[in-house]
């Protein structure tokens, strides 16, 4: 597995459901590193390299799974900022919300989004989003540093 394997970036406010995450990525043995950040400012400091996220201990990652509801900069705000980023625009990102509303995943699409997943409400679900996760980001998908 390539670099995409290597560091995800997950931007989630809400504890549990970073917990239940890391837990179900630790169940389908997902082969990456999970760098957590809990707004959008803080994605956007940890993704331009700003203390307390230097780049020799935290890598820029592989692909990013963000929130769209997140304090003091949503998802939406992070993603359009992300794709006007020159050396960070082609970084795979994978909307991960509890929203299923139509808008909500057009709009993440038009702003350039990879991929839009709703989060499940049982922690089996979880897992299988993992693994499904897994096999397509991690082992189907073509790294585009290849």
């Amino acid at each position: 597995m390539g670099p995409l394997a290597e560091v995800i970036l997950l931007v989630e406010d809400e504890s549990s459901d970073a917990h239940l995450l890391q837990r179900a990525f630790q169940k389908a043995q997902v082969p990456a590193r999970i760098i957590r950040v809990a707004n959008g400012d803080e994605a956007i400091a940890y993704l331009t390299g700003r203390e307390p996220w230097n780049r020799r201990q935290h890598p820029l990652p592989g692909i990013i799974m963000m929130d769209i509801k997140l304090p003091r900069r949503s998802g939406f705000e992070v993603l359009e900022w992300l794709r006007d980023q020159e050396a960070l625009r082609r970084i795979p990102v994978v909307m991960l919300s509890s929203s299923p509303l139509p808008h909500d995943v057009n709009r993440a699409y038009d702003l350039g989004a990879n991929s839009y997943l709703t989060k499940p409400q049982d922690p089996e679900k979880f897992v299988r989003l993992a693994c499904a996760f897994r096999d397509y980001w991690l082992c189907t998908n073509v790294d585009p540093a290849v």
